[in-house]
């Protein structure tokens, strides 16, 4: 990853474990590239197994929910698979509203999440 990178990501048994350094996910540009970011991260993996930790996030822009909706039609693209975890829940909200819980797989926790791609 690049040195300017906003996020932290691990790999743990074939899963790509994804957690935000932003408290805010609001710009534009940063929403770019962390779209970027995550996109080569699926681009590299044969079947992507991806888990998005959302632990320090407080803020979420409509154009980063644009931005998850992107990622989850490529990792399903690749026949892998999109977990979410950790989500405020003022944030959960707006999925709620948006029905985006409905298209996306939200845990709890990140254990929770990792035990669901078992």
């Amino acid at each position: 990853m690049a040195a300017d990178s906003r996020l932290r990501v691990q790999s743990i048994e074939g899963i790509t474990q994804v957690e935000f350094i932003d408290r805010n996910i609001l710009d534009e540009a940063n929403i770019q590239a962390i779209g970027d970011e995550i996109s080569e991260l699926i681009d590299r993996a044969d079947v992507p197994n991806l888990l998005l930790s959302f632990s320090n996030v407080d803020h979420l822009s409509s154009a980063a929910l644009g931005a998850l909706i992107t990622i989850n039609n490529k990792v399903k693209d690749k026949g892998g698979s999109l977990r979410l975890a950790n989500i405020d829940p003022q944030i959960y909200e707006v999925f709620m509203i948006t029905r985006l819980n409905k298209l996306f797989d939200i845990h709890e926790t990140t254990d929770d999440a990792l035990k669901a791609f078992a």
